[in-house]
């Protein structure tokens, strides 16, 4: 419980703490949205590789059920739709020069075509490589500049939530 809160803490100040890397759009460029129904649930955080060729993880693993939608993070165009190594995968050109890519999933879009941001683009499908079902999301800067697809996304608003039940302080 307590692991959880912190995490949850953490990834909701990231936004507000953390600027975003060169390569993501200024406020305002485009509004982001999820790519899975709120909340999203991190199995695995982004974790660049220190050299272009080292090990790393490229993207963030968000843990959701087989048949999930996948929805686009903002608008743009797809870049790939089909398999790659066994697994599906979808690939869409976003504003700003960005690149976002989701696996594994049955794309519902083709090549070429035009998305909104929202719109549902794919399924989530069995495969990952997650000890339970996953959707790795990536996000790249040109070619192969690999990003936090994270901070695409808005920050978190806060709220304030109720004190627990129990015995309350008598009145002054």
């Amino acid at each position: 419980m307590t692991t959880t809160l912190l995490l949850t803490l953490l990834f909701a100040l990231s936004g507000a703490l953390v600027p975003a890397p060169a390569g993501v759009p200024a406020e305002g460029a485009f509004r982001a949205v999820r790519p899975l129904p709120a909340p999203l649930s991190v199995a695995r955080w982004w974790d660049p590789p220190p050299t272009p060729y080292a090990a790393g993880h490229r993207g963030v693993d968000l843990s959701a059920p087989a048949g999930a939608e996948v929805r686009a993070v903002g608008p743009g165009r797809v870049h790939y739709a089909g398999q790659v190594a066994g697994r599906g995968v979808l690939s869409l050109t976003l504003p700003g020069g960005l690149r976002t890519t989701f696996e594994p999933v049955r794309p519902l879009v083709a090549e070429g075509e035009a998305v909104t941001a929202g719109q549902v683009v794919a399924v989530l499908t069995e495969g990952s490589h997650c000890p339970g079902p996953c959707l790795h999301w990536g996000l790249l800067a040109g070619e192969d500049s690999y990003r936090n697809p994270l901070a695409l996304l808005p920050g978190a608003t806060p709220r304030l939530l109720p004190s627990a039940p129990g015995p309350q302080p008598p009145p002054r």
